[in-house]
């Protein structure tokens, strides 16, 4: 389980905020901001520190703080938080979701432009006082306009993780429903896209009115939308806000041609549908006909096999050329779950991780893994407690220890080092050399020659792999200006390997360009980048990328099985 750093760190740091809005400066702001801060670089659970009454002692935590923290972990609440924000106008607490945007420029906005929500905020934009207001001008505005555009489409889609989380929880509801028999996720989750709009559940069984009527019911629900006799929508609370979910019932000998249907995407609909009209056939969620005769329709086998193709994976139903490849026999084999060997790219409790390297090596086994790389951040990252040279020294010595005791199974000894303003990076070769995995990652200066520093990199005889490469977050950063067709082409020259981030919130590099990596004849690594346990499960959102790019096991090089693997590395 997660612990509650994080979480707490979140609300230390809405508290500040507040209190900007209010027009508080000062020692109250700063002190929530450091505490905030020293949570968020913490290695041991807060609740163990309360437990041995050593909370207090933390510089950057003191006495007030540590009772605060403590009321938290007891009751889930801080009075001092839910006194702050009801003095808040909602309006101004939604600003401070828009990237960029802080609580001291939210009270300026407030106090002299009346500024009360977003409406506003773009109202001041659009008629140029904004940028008239003291300390602002025109690349603060701009930069403000980028975020409210980010923050507007992340209202407007969710990420794959959480969609996924929900889906699944619904449809474990369901399976409790009378006379179900077949259920999946359809739409866009199912391809696996890296936010979704809508979440789509399709189902079959012998009473879909009662089906319906169980799926109302879900406990979350909070507003039922539509409840008829094959379709229905609820509105949930999620730990995100409130989000709708829609299930369709359908007959049991249409499943397969309505699974395939909704899925889609459009496109590739409106190309198997000129597939059939060529053929003298129609297609729909219905089936496959020919004239009134239904003739495919219960499986997605049936449906596609009328056409003499594949079931396609979700992920390619894109039409990005797979119905014209499959027809030549030349579909390509994409990477499947079952090809991945490890984890190359995971955190512990050394730097900012929560997980001891034993539990890491327990979670690896667990997952039925060959092997996972041990990368913890470098000294730069002095946010996330980087290991200096004599820490790296005593976690190699450890990891050693481990891997004795250990079978069939190896903790890689590696290291996320920082690539700095001058293009070094921060750690010396004699200690990079007895790395079996070097990862080098940008972490600031996002603005600062980034594309240059990241090719100086890659030329390093002992980096291996660049991490997240763009630097984006989905929820709210664009990432770094950096030239990646200049970057996928110096990895090419120097044989070097690009990191496909699996982490929900990057999912760093994107299909696309993971696509511009597979044609150059980049190799990729997959890492979850998990400072926690349950973030091991982030692969999956990783290979559905992978997938989506049409990366193939022989594109990825934690397919490979641990000594070919070390070979390689070795050789690069």
């Amino acid at each position: 389980m997660e612990n509650r750093n994080k979480e707490i760190a979140r609300i230390f740091y809405r508290i500040a905020d507040a209190l900007e809005i209010k027009g508080e400066t000062g020692f109250k702001v700063i002190a929530y901001q450091k505490a905030a801060r020293v949570l968020e670089d913490l290695t041991q659970d807060v609740a163990e520190l309360v437990a041995s009454g050593k909370l207090a002692d933390i510089p950057g935590i003191g006495k007030g703080m540590a009772e605060k923290i403590e009321e938290y972990l007891k009751t889930g609440k801080i009075k001092r938080y839910e006194e702050v924000m009801k003095d808040v106008p909602e309006g101004l607490l939604q600003l401070l979701e828009i990237p960029g945007l802080g609580g001291k420029t939210i009270h300026l906005m407030h106090k002299e432009l009346k500024v009360q929500n977003l409406e506003d905020l773009k109202r001041v934009i659009e008629n140029g006082s904004l940028e008239k207001l003291h300390g602002m001008g025109k690349k603060k505005v701009e930069n403000i306009k980028k975020g409210i555009e980010l923050f507007e489409h992340a209202q407007e889609r969710m990420p794959i993780y959480e969609a996924m989380t929900i889906a699944e929880e619904v449809i474990e509801y369901l399976k409790g429903a009378p006379s179900i028999s077949h259920i999946s996720t359809a739409g866009s989750l199912r391809r696996m896209k890296e936010t979704v709009g809508d979440i789509d559940i399709l189902a079959t069984g012998k009473d879909g009115q009662k089906i319906i009527q169980y799926f109302v019911k879900h406990p979350k629900t909070i507003q039922v939308l539509a409840e008829g006799e094959t379709k229905g929508s609820i509105l949930l609370e999620t730990e995100l806000g409130e989000r709708q979910v829609d299930l369709r019932i359908v007959e049991e000998d249409s499943y397969g041609a309505a699974l395939q249907y909704f899925t889609g995407s459009k496109a590739h609909n409106i190309k198997l549908r000129g597939l059939a009209k060529d053929k003298g056939l129609k297609i729909s969620e219905y089936g496959v006909f020919r004239g009134e005769k239904k003739i495919a329709g219960k499986t997605e086998e049936e449906v596609y096999g009328v056409f003499g193709l594949p079931v396609f994976p979700p992920e390619m139903r894109e039409d990005r050329g797979e119905i014209e490849l499959a027809l030549q026999g030349k579909l390509p084999q994409i990477i499947e779950p079952r090809d991945i060997k490890g984890d190359l790219h995971v955190h512990s409790n050394w730097s900012d991780g929560v997980l001891t390297l034993e539990e890491l090596a327990e979670h690896g086994q667990k997952l039925g893994y060959s092997y996972l790389a041990v990368c913890d951040h470098s000294q730069a990252a002095k946010y996330a407690h980087g290991l200096s040279p004599e820490r790296l020294e005593e976690q190699i010595k450890e990891i050693d220890k481990i891997n004795k005791k250990l079978k069939n199974f190896r903790l890689l000894k590696g290291i996320e080092v920082d690539i700095l303003a001058d293009g070094s990076i921060d750690l010396p070769d004699a200690l990079l050399k007895k790395l079996d995995i070097v990862v080098a990652s940008i972490h600031s200066g996002f603005k600062k020659n980034v594309t240059e520093r990241i090719i100086s990199a890659l030329k390093h005889p002992l980096v291996d792999i660049i991490g997240h490469l763009t630097g984006r977050l989905i929820s709210g950063r664009e990432g770094y200006e950096v030239n990646i067709d200049k970057v996928i082409e110096a990895a090419a020259e120097y044989g070097k390997i690009l990191e496909l981030n699996a982490y929900y919130d990057r999912l760093d590099l994107d299909e696309f360009n993971l696509k511009k990596a597979k044609e150059k004849g980049v190799l990729i690594s997959i890492g979850t980048d998990t400072h926690y346990a349950h973030g091991f499960a982030m692969m999956r959102f990783g290979l559905g990328i992978a997938r989506r790019a049409w990366l193939s096991k022989e594109d990825v090089i934690n397919t490979l099985p641990l000594d070919k693997l070390l070979k390689l590395l070795s050789s690069l």
